[in-house]
Protein backbone atom coordinates (compact mmCIF):
# COMPACT_ATOMS: atom_id res chain seq x y z
CA UNK A 1 0.00 0.00 0.00
CA UNK A 2 0.92 3.44 -0.69
CA UNK A 3 0.85 6.25 1.21
CA UNK A 4 -0.86 9.29 -0.23
CA UNK A 5 0.49 12.65 1.45
CA UNK A 6 -1.66 15.77 0.82
CA UNK A 7 0.84 18.87 1.36
CA UNK A 8 0.89 22.14 0.39
CA UNK A 9 4.50 23.82 0.06
CA UNK A 10 4.96 27.83 -0.63
CA UNK A 11 8.48 28.99 -1.01
CA UNK A 12 9.47 32.50 -1.12
CA UNK A 13 12.71 34.28 -1.09
CA UNK A 14 13.81 37.88 -1.86
CA UNK A 15 15.89 39.30 -5.08
CA UNK A 16 18.39 41.07 -4.50
CA UNK A 17 19.50 43.68 -6.72
CA UNK A 18 23.24 42.48 -6.69
CA UNK A 19 21.66 38.97 -7.45
CA UNK A 20 21.06 37.35 -10.20
CA UNK A 21 16.82 35.99 -10.61
CA UNK A 22 18.02 33.21 -12.00
CA UNK A 23 20.13 32.47 -9.64
CA UNK A 24 17.74 32.30 -7.16
CA UNK A 25 15.24 30.31 -9.23
CA UNK A 26 18.06 28.16 -9.33
CA UNK A 27 18.93 27.62 -5.58
CA UNK A 28 14.85 26.76 -4.90
CA UNK A 29 14.27 24.39 -8.18
CA UNK A 30 17.84 22.50 -6.78
CA UNK A 31 16.21 21.82 -3.38
CA UNK A 32 12.32 21.12 -4.54
CA UNK A 33 12.59 20.35 -8.05
CA UNK A 34 9.04 19.94 -8.44
CA UNK A 35 8.19 23.47 -8.11
CA UNK A 36 6.25 25.91 -9.93
CA UNK A 37 7.71 29.32 -10.13
CA UNK A 38 6.39 32.52 -10.37
CA UNK A 39 8.70 35.27 -10.48
CA UNK A 40 7.66 38.99 -9.11
CA UNK A 41 9.98 42.44 -8.57
CA UNK A 42 12.39 41.52 -5.92
CA UNK A 43 11.06 38.23 -5.18
CA UNK A 44 10.25 34.53 -6.38
CA UNK A 45 7.75 32.74 -4.84
CA UNK A 46 7.17 29.27 -5.70
CA UNK A 47 4.50 26.10 -5.11
CA UNK A 48 5.10 22.19 -4.71
CA UNK A 49 3.43 19.28 -3.20
CA UNK A 50 6.25 16.69 -2.72
CA UNK A 51 8.64 17.21 -0.49
CA UNK A 52 10.43 13.85 -1.63
CA UNK A 53 13.85 15.24 -3.34
CA UNK A 54 14.09 17.63 -0.59
CA UNK A 55 13.58 14.62 2.30
CA UNK A 56 16.63 12.98 -0.39
CA UNK A 57 19.22 15.38 0.38
CA UNK A 58 18.24 15.31 4.38
CA UNK A 59 19.23 11.73 4.27
CA UNK A 60 22.90 12.14 1.96
CA UNK A 61 23.44 14.80 4.50
CA UNK A 62 22.73 13.06 7.38
CA UNK A 63 20.86 15.80 9.09
CA UNK A 64 17.66 14.04 9.90
CA UNK A 65 16.95 15.02 13.39
CA UNK A 66 18.66 18.62 12.74
CA UNK A 67 15.01 18.63 10.02
CA UNK A 68 12.96 17.29 12.41
CA UNK A 69 14.36 19.97 15.66
CA UNK A 70 13.19 22.47 13.00
CA UNK A 71 9.63 21.31 11.70
CA UNK A 72 8.44 20.62 15.16
CA UNK A 73 10.27 24.20 16.32
CA UNK A 74 8.33 26.18 13.64
CA UNK A 75 4.69 24.67 14.12
CA UNK A 76 1.60 25.88 14.54
CA UNK A 77 -1.35 23.34 13.89
CA UNK A 78 -0.85 21.41 10.67
CA UNK A 79 1.57 23.65 9.49
CA UNK A 80 5.28 24.41 9.86
CA UNK A 81 7.55 26.55 8.45
CA UNK A 82 11.71 26.78 7.94
CA UNK A 83 14.33 29.16 6.24
CA UNK A 84 17.22 28.07 4.35
CA UNK A 85 20.06 29.50 3.05
CA UNK A 86 20.36 30.44 -0.96
CA UNK A 87 23.45 29.58 -1.24
CA UNK A 88 23.86 25.70 0.35
CA UNK A 89 20.41 25.87 -1.61
CA UNK A 90 22.20 26.92 -5.05
CA UNK A 91 24.98 23.77 -4.45
CA UNK A 92 22.24 21.10 -3.76
CA UNK A 93 22.53 20.92 -0.02
CA UNK A 94 20.24 22.07 2.75
CA UNK A 95 21.21 24.73 5.19
CA UNK A 96 18.94 25.51 7.99
CA UNK A 97 18.78 29.60 8.49
CA UNK A 98 18.87 29.77 12.43
CA UNK A 99 19.41 32.85 14.56
CA UNK A 100 20.85 36.24 12.07
CA UNK A 101 19.00 36.16 9.22
CA UNK A 102 21.84 35.32 5.84
CA UNK A 103 23.09 38.56 4.04
CA UNK A 104 21.54 37.34 0.82
CA UNK A 105 17.62 36.45 2.64
CA UNK A 106 16.67 32.93 3.23
CA UNK A 107 14.57 31.13 1.35
CA UNK A 108 11.28 30.63 3.48
CA UNK A 109 9.46 27.49 3.46
CA UNK A 110 5.91 27.02 4.62
CA UNK A 111 3.97 23.35 4.64
CA UNK A 112 0.57 22.94 5.19
CA UNK A 113 -0.17 18.98 5.73
CA UNK A 114 -3.85 18.01 4.88
CA UNK A 115 -3.16 14.25 5.14
CA UNK A 116 -2.05 12.35 7.03
CA UNK A 117 -0.90 14.42 10.32
CA UNK A 118 1.51 16.64 10.16
CA UNK A 119 3.86 14.03 13.03
CA UNK A 120 3.20 11.55 10.17
CA UNK A 121 4.32 13.66 7.32
CA UNK A 122 7.52 14.78 9.06
CA UNK A 123 8.28 11.05 9.74
CA UNK A 124 8.09 10.86 6.21
CA UNK A 125 10.11 13.17 4.98
CA UNK A 126 13.00 13.47 8.15
CA UNK A 127 12.49 9.60 10.19
CA UNK A 128 13.45 9.55 13.33
CA UNK A 129 16.79 8.55 13.85
CA UNK A 130 18.83 6.22 16.34
CA UNK A 131 22.85 6.09 16.20
CA UNK A 132 22.08 8.39 13.60
CA UNK A 133 20.50 6.09 11.74
CA UNK A 134 16.22 6.43 10.00
CA UNK A 135 14.28 4.13 12.38
CA UNK A 136 11.41 2.48 9.96
CA UNK A 137 8.46 2.61 11.66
Amino acid sequence: MTDVYRVDVEITAPVYDTEVTSRVADAIVNVFPNADLEESFGEIRADAHSMDHFSELLHRQEILDTARGEFFANREGNVFSFALKKQAAFEDRVNFSVGEPDELGEISVRVRVEEPSLEEYVDHVAPPTEDGRPVEG
